[in-house]
Formats: structure tokens, C-alpha cells, sequence
């Protein structure tokens, strides 16, 4: 007796030891090389946080904004489904793992065999069973399908997170863009109506015979061209505000702000993070890399298959031709069994199924080095971005001050007679210019930090 108790101990531990060994390779990070730190130093070394960083420049519009579309755009709500498509998915995976307990019923009254046509006395036949099944996960293929729908999920969070990110930085952006359209629509409109008192003034001096009518024809060619400018900015207007519109999940139609210009918001001081914080904060990259860990858990699925499965299957219930009585201990019925089911021939198809996931574990593990490489070239480009749009606007405001100065000086000097009104012109083009390059300069410095927020993947420290 106590024989044969050691030698069911001995196997059952053998089982156990046996169901705890997985096939498969388990999962490691890659080893990726990385520089020490970005070749475009910051102002600061601080490390980038995690921020409602769009709070930072001070306008509640924006948060008002980028709020709503959270709340309301089609993608972000796709993303979030997605979400609880992959939660789903892992638990049917991991379903498989644990018994399979199901209840049959059923009564059927007749005189035949069915296919036969032999006739038998009339019959009845009552069934009530519960049959539990359950299959031992000999070489880990039931874990390892588990461990890849986790990371599925896991990815598909990330993957959500990456939507998130995108769609602020893209209300942000569009709304620094209506800003700078409003700014430019004010400029425009101003250089209007300072074209038409132009016009007037030199149409009432060719009526007095002062001036040629060259210069009534070039003054309204520079009414005309700015009075096209404003159209075509008021048409961009519209366009911005029904992007605008779509990214926060509404018709489109006006967005309803205060008309400010562009230069009310001012530029951050934006530190970046070191490449390894990178690396832990981009949803692409932790994205990519829980791909490639689910990829690499089904190695273990498809190696696993190529082994012996074994199954235990177990029925209770109660069968009689009586329903009377029906539920007597006489009526019990009850079996066990077990199934053991070894491939031994398939052309090669089970290690076909292997050479195909280790393949496709290759590209994963290519992809998760091409995000990485494109996460750092685009935070490279970002931070350059942010520094030299920092010279760039100092020299468009030096160039706005030098054609005010310049179109002011030129108007004098036409009215005092000492030069012709074509000077004029050229100087109110270049002022015209500047001021509307000026405000278009301004929105992508601060454009440039959002794309850096984009490639950090989440805020920074103020």
C-alpha cells in the first residue's frame, strides 16, 4: 500500500514538473545601441515627466479643446474598444488552461435504429450528464498562447496611448495654426485698408494732375493683391476650423474662441530625456516590443504542437427508458478516459509552423530596432528644430522692425517728392511680407515643441 501511494506521488510530481517547462525561447529585451546622450544638447538635464504639458502654455482654450477631443474623437474611442477587444481575447486564450465543465440533457422516444431501418419495439430514453474535460499543457503551448494574447493586449494598450499622444499634438497644432490664421487675417485686413486710404490719396492727386496714372494703376494693383490675401487666409480659416472640428469628433463648423493672435503664446523651456528614458516612454517602442514578445511566445506554441497532447475526459449523470424514478442511484452513469494524440506524419508541417513564427519573430525584432531608430532620428530632428527656430524668429522680427522702419522712411520720402511711389510700393510688399512670415515663424517654433513632446512620448519637467 505504501507502494503504491510513493508511486502516485512520484508520478504526480513528474506531471507537475513536466506542466511547469514551456517550450519555446522565453522572452529577453534585445540589446539595442544606443548613444550616450542626443547630439542636440538642452538647455537642462532634467528628466522629462509626465505633464499635461499643453497646460503649460497658458490658455484655456487649448485645454478646453484637447479635453473634448479626448472625450469625443472617433479614433481615440476606437483605440479604447481595441483595448477591450485584446482584454477579451486573453481570456478566451487563457480559457483553454482550466477544465471545460459542460451539462447534456436529452429524451428521444422511438422504434428504429437510426440509418438502419430495423424495426424495435417502441422505446424511450431520458439522458442527464455533466461531462468535464480538461487538457494537461504538457510542453506550455496553453501558457505560451496566454503569454502571447497578454502581450497582445499589452501592445494594443500602447498602441491606444500612441492615438492619445498623436491626437493632442494635432488639436494643439491646428490650434496654433487658427491662431496664426487669425493673426494673419489681422494683418492682412489692416494692410487693406491701409492700401485703399493709399489709393484714395493718390487717386484725389491724379484728379488734381500731381501724379501720373501709373501710380493710381500700381496702388490698386497692391489693394487688389492684398484684398486676394485676405480671401484666400479667410477660405484657410474655414478649412482649419473644420479640422479642427473632426479632431474633437463634431461636424464641422466655426470653433467658438477668443481672437487672439499668435504671438499670446510664448515658446517653453522644453529639457530632453536620455535615450534609455526614451526608450521607456514612446508607446511605438514599448508597442513594438511587446510584439515581439508575444511573437517570440508563439515559438513555444508551434514547437509544443509537435509533441504528444494529453487529455483526461470525465461524465457523471444519470441515464433510464423511465421517467418515473428517473433520479435513483440505479440510473447513474459515469466513465473516465484519457486521449493521447502524437503526430507522426504531416510532410513537415508541424516544423514548417515553427521555421514560419521564428521568421516572423525575426521581423518583430527587426521592427522593434527600426522604432527605435526612427524614435531617436525623431527627437534628433525635433530638438534641432526647437533651436533653430529660436534664431529664425529673432531674425524674422528684426526683418518685420527693419520694412516698418523701411516703409515708413519711403512714404516720407515720396511725399516730399524725392522719390517715386514704385519705392513705396516695394517697401510696403516687404513689410506686408514680413509681418505675415513673422506670425507663421512664430507658430512653428511652437509647433517644433510639440513635435518634440510627440517624440519624447509624454511631457516634461517645467
Amino acid at each position: 500500500m505504501k507502494k503504491r501511494g510513493f508511486l502516485v506521488a512520484a508520478a504526480t510530481l513528474g506531471t507537475l514538473f513536466v506542466a511547469g517547462c514551456a517550450m519555446g525561447p522565453d522572452y529577453q529585451r534585445p540589446q539595442t545601441t544606443l548613444p550616450e546622450a542626443f547630439e542636440q544638447a538642452t538647455d537642462s538635464g532634467t528628466s522629462i515627466a509626465n505633464l499635461n504639458w499643453w497646460e503649460l502654455f497658458g490658455d484655456e482654450q487649448l485645454n478646453a479643446l484637447v479635453r473634448l477631443a479626448l472625450e469625443q474623437n472617433r479614433d481615440m474611442a476606437i483605440a479604447v474598444s481595441r483595448i477591450e477587444e485584446a482584454r477579451a481575447a486573453l481570456g478566451f486564450v487563457r480559457s483553454d488552461q482550466y477544465p471545460q465543465f459542460e451539462v447534456a440533457a436529452g429524451a428521444n422516444r422511438g422504434n428504429s435504429i437510426p440509418g438502419t431501418s430495423v424495426i424495435l419495439p417502441v422505446s424511450n430514453n431520458f439522458v442527464l450528464a455533466g461531462n468535464l474535460s480538461f487538457e494537461l499543457d504538457l510542453w506550455g503551448k496553453l501558457r505560451r498562447s496566454t503569454e502571447a494574447a497578454r502581450a497582445d493586449l499589452l501592445a494594443t494598450v500602447e498602441a491606444s496611448n500612441s492615438v492619445m499622444i498623436t491626437l493632442i499634438a494635432d488639436v494643439a497644432s491646428a490650434y496654433l495654426l487658427l491662431l496664426d490664421v487669425d493673426t494673419r487675417v489681422a494683418i492682412a485686413e489692416r494692410t487693406l485698408n491701409t492700401r485703399n486710404e493709399s489709393l484714395g490719396i493718390i487717386q484725389a492727386r491724379f484728379d488734381r494732375g500731381t501724379v501720373a496714372l501709373i501710380d493710381v494703376n500700381q496702388a490698386q494693383i497692391e489693394k487688389y493683391d492684398a484684398e486676394a490675401q485676405l480671401v484666400a487666409l479667410q477660405r484657410e480659416d474655414v478649412q482649419v476650423e473644420n479640422l479642427l472640428s473632426l479632431l474633437l469628433g463634431q461636424n464641422p463648423g466655426a470653433i467658438v474662441r477668443e481672437r487672439r493672435d499668435i504671438y499670446s503664446l510664448v515658446p517653453l523651456q522644453v529639457p530632453a530625456g536620455l535615450p534609455s528614458e526614451l526608450l521607456e516612454r514612446r508607446p511605438d517602442v514599448r508597442s513594438a516590443e511587446q510584439r515581439l514578445a508575444a511573437q517570440t511566445a508563439r515559438i513555444g506554441v508551434a514547437e509544443a504542437i509537435r509533441f504528444p497532447s494529453l487529455s483526461l475526459t470525465g461524465s457523471l449523470g444519470l441515464a433510464s427508458d423511465d421517467l418515473s424514478g428517473f433520479f435513483s442511484s440505479d440510473n447513474k452513469t459515469w466513465g473516465l478516459s484519457a486521449g493521447l494524440i502524437a503526430p507522426v506524419f504531416n510532410a513537415g508541417r508541424n516544423k514548417r509552423r515553427v521555421e514560419v513564427e521564428l521568421a516572423r519573430t525575426e521581423q518583430a525584432l527587426l521592427n522593434y530596432e527600426q522604432t527605435v531608430l526612427q524614435a531617436l532620428q525623431e527627437v534628433e530632428d525635433s530638438l534641432v528644430s526647437v533651436h533653430t527656430y529660436k534664431r529664425e524668429v529673432l531674425a524674422r522680427k528684426s526683418q518685420q522692425k527693419a520694412a516698418a522702419s523701411a516703409a515708413m522712411l519711403s512714404r516720407a520720402r515720396y511725399n516730399g517728392g524725392v522719390t517715386s511711389y514704385l519705392e513705396v510700393l516695394e517697401s510696403e510688399r516687404s513689410l506686408f511680407r514680413a509681418e505675415l512670415l513673422a506670425s507663421s515663424t512664430h507658430r512653428e517654433q511652437l509647433v517644433a515643441y510639440i513635435t518634440l513632446y510627440k517624440a519624447l512620448g509624454g511631457g516634461w519637467a517645467p
